[in-house]
């Protein structure tokens, strides 16, 4: 039998890359943090394995960032105009990272650093608002303007749906009486979806005029 490969699970775990940040996203999910023992432990290898495909945990969150990123829908600034693209890729957007929404906190504070499919989606997004006429200096905080919206309602999405019910406050009738005619209005839609679609809406309304406004329109709005 020298020489044939044995059938079975091999004596050590076949690893790559995004299995390794699979690994890491699911005890980020489950633990909120993880070490690169920890990781080890829970892909049945040897810490010392992991290097050999990666540099580090810092690396592994960028490529745990880029599992997430490659959820989101770029590839409709390819097929709409910008307009009407942004709804789209937003909304990708938003349930890529509620998904996951303990990433939201820990990617808000870590630079994109490896992460170079995460910044492939930065790059054809501004790319797309360059190519609509937005003003260069003024695409990334238009951008991140929406990311604020976006990675908010994201964890939004995870919180009560009762968590803002005032009941058995006293002295705030305004409060309760919002609360009680925002529940019959929204009936089975969630209350985190209704605040997220009348944001968005609002901001895509807003960043027209902003546009005009940038663009130096007669009456723009600034």
């Amino acid at each position: 039998m020298t020489g044939r490969r044995r059938v079975g699970r091999p004596l050590t775990a076949v690893l790559s890359v995004d299995g390794i940040a699979a690994a890491g996203l699911e005890l980020l999910d489950e633990r909120g943090d993880f070490s690169m023992a920890e990781l080890a432990r829970a892909l049945d290898v040897q810490a010392s394995a992991l290097y050999n495909h990666v540099a580090g945990k810092d690396e592994v969150l960028a490529r745990v960032r880029e599992l997430v990123s490659d959820r989101i829908d770029v590839g409709v600034f390819d097929r709409l105009s910008l307009e009407e693209a942004l709804p789209v890729w937003a909304r990708s957007y938003r349930v890529a990272f509620a998904t996951h929404p303990v990433t939201v906190a820990l990617f808000a504070t870590l630079p994109v650093v490896r992460a170079d499919r995460t910044i492939a989606m930065y790059e054809r997004v501004i790319r797309a608002f360059a190519e609509s006429g937005w003003p260069e200096d003024d695409i990334l905080t238009t951008v991140v303007a929406l990311e604020s919206l976006i990675l908010g309602s994201a964890l939004d999405v995870v919180a009560p749906d009762d968590m803002l019910d005032p009941v058995g406050a006293d002295g705030a009738p305004a409060f309760t009486a919002a609360y009680a005619a925002q529940r019959a209005a929204l009936g089975e839609i969630r209350p985190a979806d209704a605040a997220f679609e009348a944001g968005l809406s609002a901001m895509l309304v807003g960043l027209r005029a902003r546009l005009a406004s940038l663009r130096g329109a007669p009456g723009a709005t600034p």
